[in-house]
């Protein structure tokens, strides 16, 4: 088995914790690990930087489908 160890935290900052959970078993080595493996993973790609670009642009010119209009439009009814 590992070798463990305790941490001091501030309250605000478990909650923070908490809101990574993405199970209600998963410890929060895991949740720590995750955050430091996407830190590590660097910056945004060139494509997701356009892609976000041209979603903010979408948005702005009004080019959007709000959930409910688009699940109407389908025949698609979510709970």
């Amino acid at each position: 088995m590992s070798e463990t160890t305790t941490i001091q935290i501030k309250e605000k900052t478990l909650e923070r914790l908490k809101y990574f959970k993405e199970y209600s078993k998963e410890s929060y080595d895991e949740i720590l690990n995750k955050v430091f493996d996407t830190l590590e993973e660097g910056e945004l790609t060139e494509l997701a930087i356009r892609k976000i670009a041209r979603g903010l642009h979408d948005i702005k010119e009004d080019r959007i489908t709000t959930l409910d209009d688009y699940t109407k439009k389908r025949g698609l009814h979510l709970e």
